[in-house]
């Protein structure tokens, strides 16, 4: 018999497939539609301390308190708390609605706040917390290893002050991916989430404005993650890998699921496709396995892995040759 069951940071899920974070899973509602099409768990939209940010400063500039610094001072305070309130309760009544996992999802860019904001989702009943680190790196002069550390300190700092278990949401920005995940590995971090898809600028030629690129994957963009995934999950094996990008349909999860990954996290599809994409990708990974003569997930995970086949070579650039030769 068939079972999709799966455990994920030591969470126990009925299958692999978690609805990313964004706006499909921002109220109970939207969190309920996908939990009925067979999500196994969720990730709540993110708290954005930049978002936060923006809110105070609006309602500064609408409202009064620009004369008398008591008044900024309390609309400051206001405005944070009333925006973390409003998360926290989702969270709760998130947890209250559905009887699947429900992982945090916070962004910060000031170090005392990633510590605030994660006791209070742990306090609030998360299941996990996924943490949505990016820095843009501007400065000539400053070494790798720099730009690296911001991304231990705050998996150090944050897995010191709460006991759910701590996911980081990489880019794919780094000389040697590996590595970092390593080191994430033991500064705190249960799993990594490969890869953050982050905000791209564009340029309008006939305005000459910025504007927003593509905000939806393609299910090409699958290569972007697939080749890290099988390679980091034979490397680093005391983290979970929550594989991100291009899952559009049931032979994506499949494929990311071969190559290594715990689960598989889904968001563009069920933009484009409504919540029903997420019963349909159930139904293919179900047919197959019943065709391949797996019973469980397990039996299947990483068997195409880095180091499972017999050249790992084809997830090298050294193939890049081979790859192209085809073409005339």
């Amino acid at each position: 018999m068939t079972k999709m069951e799966t455990t994920y940071l030591g969470l126990k899920l009925k299958n692999p497939i978690v609805v990313g974070s964004s706006g499909l899973t921002n109220s109970v509602e939207k969190i309920r539609k996908v939990q009925q099409a067979g999500a196994g768990a969720v990730v709540l939209k993110s708290l954005f301390e930049e978002q936060i940010s923006h809110d105070t400063e609006r309602a500064i500039y609408q409202g009064s308190g620009m004369d008398y610094p008591e008044a900024l001072d309390y609309i400051k305070g206001y405005s944070r708390s009333n925006s973390v309130g409003e998360y926290l309760q989702l969270l709760k009544d998130a947890k209250a609605a559905v009887d699947i996992p429900v992982i945090a999802s916070i962004n910060c860019y000031s170090g005392e706040e990633w510590i605030d904001f994660a006791r209070q989702v742990q306090e609030a009943g998360a299941d996990a917390l996924e943490l949505n680190v990016f820095a843009v790196n501007t400065d000539k002069n400053s070494e790798a290893a720099a730009y690296e550390e911001l991304y231990l300190k705050v998996a150090r700092e944050v897995s010191k002050v709460v006991s759910i278990p701590v996911v980081i949401k990489l880019g794919q920005y780094f000389s040697n991916l590996v590595a970092v995940v390593n080191k994430l590995s033991v500064s705190g971090a249960r799993g990594v989430t490969l890869f953050n898809r982050y905000y791209e600028p564009d340029i309008d030629i006939n305005s000459l404005s910025f504007t927003s690129s593509e905000v939806f994957s393609q299910p090409a963009d699958l290569r972007q993650s697939l080749r890290w995934v099988a390679i980091v999950s034979d490397k680093v094996h005391n983290i979970e890998i929550a594989a991100s990008t291009g899952v559009h349909d049931g032979d994506a999860v499949i494929k990311q699921i071969l190559a290594g990954a715990q689960v598989v996290q889904v968001c563009s599809a069920v933009y484009k496709q409504g919540p029903e994409v997420i019963t349909q990708m159930l139904q293919k990974l179900e047919s197959w396995m019943q065709e391949k003569e797996f019973e469980k997930v397990a039996q299947f995970r990483g068997l195409m892995s880095y180091g499972k086949i017999k050249n790992p070579a084809v997830y090298e650039r050294a193939q890049f040759m081979r790859y192209f030769s085809k073409f005339e």
